[in-house]
């Protein structure tokens, strides 16, 4: 029982869900109308509607059941005829007899309900709805009884294992501590022998040891004289290595001495020549530039400050390749990171075009009408705020 009222209370819920899609309920014809305009009619419980082949979820016109006198049909030819008598009659084609009996079984039924919903009630009726309801109610607070009760028994059964397993715990734990026992005053007796063994091993030793105290003091005695002629021999022969190290050291370091002096030689030479070099230069610079100035009065720091000049100018070199390669450094960063902002981009309208590839038709018109926040329920309102006369119009002019 628990299972069906809860099977009943989920397809209602679908149902609530699915009777607001736009193609819920919908039964669709091929038809015709005057002008020879291949179209579709569509039978819901809300009326009658006129689709294009290619739309079936917004339809172009539309004609509630309580604006609809009468619906007939002669071979191929449906006709509808409007509560309103100025209003002309709705007529168009279909492609077979048969199609135009289902399409008069459907509407009959459709419009049957359609005044069913809307007719006030009689008494009895009233009162078997009350009825159904009250027994609703009954059986709903049955089945929270049942379910507290079978929850309840579940807990009882839970707790009554938990009991069981905990018992047979207690039980295995009892078991173990026992064997544990058992097996500790079992080796409270061995260790007890082991005890007894040691202590006499030890007496044992205790005599080995002072004999061989004695004999190792014996042979202390004969070894001191040994150890002390053995030390005099290492002393001396450590006194040798340590002279013939510092032989070697002192050998070294004339050695070190001898390369410091020829390479200083080598320098004063070179030095000597720069200078000499130097002095030309300055001598014949003077003689051509002027003549009439003494030698004595000639700048001597001439070469150098060039030589300063030159060296400032390599500094702001370097300065200036440093600060160039920064800014090229920043450059750099700024033109990566649009580049990345261009791919990601490019990654995002790549996705967008993927998912459009995958729609349907009927996919980009549901878009559609969800952007333009319009539905199945507003779709037939806006339709039924016409008038019957130009939507009958309408659909002759399709």
């Amino acid at each position: 029982m628990q299972s069906t009222g809860a099977g009943r209370e989920a397809e209602m819920e679908y149902l609530k869900i699915a009777q607001d899609l736009d193609m819920y309920g919908v039964n669709y014809f091929l038809i015709r109308n005057k002008k020879g305009t291949d179209l579709l009619l569509g039978v819901d419980a809300l009326g009658l509607h006129i689709y294009e082949p290619d739309n079936r979820l917004t339809p172009k016109c539309s004609f509630p059941w309580n604006e609809i006198r009468n619906i007939s049909y002669s071979d191929k030819e449906f006709t509808i005829k409007p509560l309103d008598k100025k209003t002309n009659v709705f007529k168009f084609n279909s492609s077979r007899l048969r199609v135009n009996k289902l399409i008069l079984q459907l509407c009959i039924g459709n419009h049957d309900l359609f005044i069913r919903r809307r007719r006030l009630d009689s008494l009895e009726v009233q009162q078997m709805r009350s009825q159904a309801r009250e027994e609703r109610a009954r059986k709903q607070v049955e089945r929270q009884r049942l379910q507290r009760e079978k929850q309840l028994r579940e807990e009882a059964e839970r707790a009554r294992d938990e009991l069981k397993r905990r018992l047979i715990q207690l039980q295995d734990e009892a078991h173990m501590a026992n064997d544990a026992l058992l097996r500790s005053e079992q080796t409270a007796d061995l260790l007890a022998e082991k005890a007894q063994i040691a202590e006499e091993e030890a007496k044992l030793l205790a005599q080995k040891a002072a004999e061989a105290e004695t004999e190792m003091q014996r042979i202390k005695v004969t070894a001191i004289r040994g150890q002390e002629e053995r030390r005099l021999m290492e002393h001396k022969m450590l006194e040798a290595e340590m002279l013939a190290l510092k032989m070697a050291e002192e050998s070294e370091r004339r050695a070190k001495e001898a390369e410091q002096l020829k390479q200083d030689l080598q320098e004063a030479k070179e030095s000597e020549r720069r200078a000499k070099h130097k002095l030309l230069e300055i001598t014949s610079r003077a003689v051509y530039a002027s003549p009439e100035l003494p030698s004595d009065s000639m700048p001597p720091d001439l070469s150098f400050s060039r030589e300063n000049l030159s060296f400032d100018f390599k500094d702001t070199d370097m300065k200036r390749l440093s600060m160039e390669i920064e800014k090229e450094k920043v450059e750099y960063m700024e033109k990566s990171k649009h580049l990345q902002e261009q791919l990601n981009e490019l990654k995002t309208e790549i996705e967008s075009l993927k998912m459009k590839e995958r729609e349907t038709p009927l996919d980009i018109i549901h878009n559609q009408n969800t952007e333009q926040g319009t539905s199945k329920h507003s779709n037939f309102k806006k339709l039924t705020l016409q008038s019957t006369k130009s939507r009958v119009a309408f659909f002759e002019e399709l």
